[in-house]
């Protein structure tokens, strides 16, 4: 599935494309904030749209918007007439389509994958994406110095155009459209069946504070580490590739093994993400640290894996995608003061303090969720439950609230 958050190869010609327009790095900043901001402003709303309409049809659109846009953005470049405002726009614009299609593509599995299938589906998803986070930078490196960041913004709007032709395929038998007099009471449902579930919003809350902080400290500080303590761009090019390696790896064993216990292994895959922040305060040797890298992205894989299936096992379908459009709204909110306060924390406590600091915060918020029974409890249904209900997950039913 292709989003403009989770494409690999577009981000590295966007930066070149401002760069060559003569943009900085704030210009850089300001776009990339463009595509996050729509995406914290309409994700509710996407959530309900998911649910009232198709999702195939709104994944269908929301690839269009975003195929339309890059290649509006593509002819302005090539015609020498594109200023960094364009590329602001063409961020915004993708950024909210993906406000819709993410919820649409959290739902939609459940509806073309029989229930017994789903965990195999995710992780199966999750290898796809987390192959395409490993070739796809390097790819768009080579085309950006091979063709020109417009080229690569050209291919990028054609995988958006393919993938609408792609999801328009899906052929799903017509159901019963909920629909309500008004949009709010949607809305409000949504938050109600998110708030009543108190091993959701405890594990919300975790990764709301987990999120930024591992954003803040591998994505941000990460590179300044790797300038200042590792020699520069090509060995923390190698703490990178570690991580993405693990992704994959991690999304292979999730294919393979089925953790029933979701709760204790989420907190688990949580807190080997505080792995690489350590060893880079205590200045690991390079070895180390990319090991360290490898087992995050393995934990983080797994976790990953077997909490969408959780969640799609435990959420009533009607309700799945406004659901989950607020456990990524919290999720995704602090990340911009993440960012924020993450550079003054470096220069005034110095960037290891600072990364040892956040290691300490992932470390502590893994464990903290482990304190209310029901994530501790939080289990996934076996396979001969799933098949003595016809297919059905009987769990969903009577899980915990």
């Amino acid at each position: 599935m292709l989003s403009w958050t989770g494409s690999a190869v577009s981000p590295i010609g966007l930066a070149f494309a401002v760069l060559h327009i003569d943009g900085g790095a704030s210009a850089l900043g300001l776009v990339l904030a463009a595509g996050v901001a729509p995406q914290i402003l309409l994700l509710l709303v996407g959530g309900v749209v998911a649910d009232r309409l198709s999702r195939a049809r709104v994944m269908v659109w929301s690839n269009i918007v975003c195929a339309v846009a890059e290649a509006l953005a593509v002819v302005l470049l090539w015609a020498g007439a594109a200023r960094v405002w364009h590329l602001v726009a063409m961020s915004a614009a993708c950024g909210a389509a993906s406000a819709f299609f993410n919820p649409a593509a959290g739902g939609i599995v459940v509806e073309v994958v029989p229930a017994e299938m789903r965990h195999a589906a995710n992780a199966l998803l999750k290898i796809g994406q987390n192959t395409v986070k490993v070739a796809g930078p390097a790819l768009g490196g080579v085309m950006v110095a091979a063709f020109g960041p417009s080229w690569v913004i050209g291919w990028d709007a054609l995988t958006f155009a393919a993938s609408a032709v792609l999801f328009a395929r899906i052929d799903l038998s017509a159901g019963p459209v909920k629909l309500k007099a008004r949009f709010t009471a949607d809305l409000r449902e949504g938050w109600d069946d998110f708030r009543s579930r108190r091993w959701l919003w405890m594990m919300v809350s975790q990764s709301a504070l987990v999120v930024p902080v591992w954003l803040a400290g591998y994505q941000l500080l990460g590179p300044v580490y790797g300038a200042r303590f590792l020699g520069g761009a090509a060995p923390w090019g190698t703490v990178v590739s570690g991580f993405t390696a693990g992704l994959v790896a991690g999304a292979a064993v999730a294919l393979m093994w089925k953790p029933r216990l979701v709760g204790r292994m989420v907190c688990l895959g949580t807190g080997t993400m505080a792995l690489p922040l350590a060893a880079m305060a205590l200045a690991a040797p390079l070895p180390v640290l990319v090991l360290a890298t490898a087992v995050a992205g393995t934990g983080l894989a797994i976790s990953m894996t077997v909490w969408a299936s959780l969640v799609q096992e435990r959420i009533p379908a009607d309700r799945l995608s406004r659901t989950t459009s607020y456990s990524t709204l919290g999720q995704i909110l602090p990340v911009p003061l993440g960012y924020l306060l993450a550079g003054p924390a470096s220069h005034a406590f110095g960037v290891r303090s600072t990364l040892a600091a956040g290691a300490l915060v992932i470390a502590a918020a893994a464990v903290v969720p482990l304190a209310l029974r029901q994530v501790r409890r939080l289990s996934l249904a076996a396979a001969d439950e799933v098949t003595a209900a016809g297919g059905e997950l009987v769990p969903a039913a009577r899980a915990p609230r």
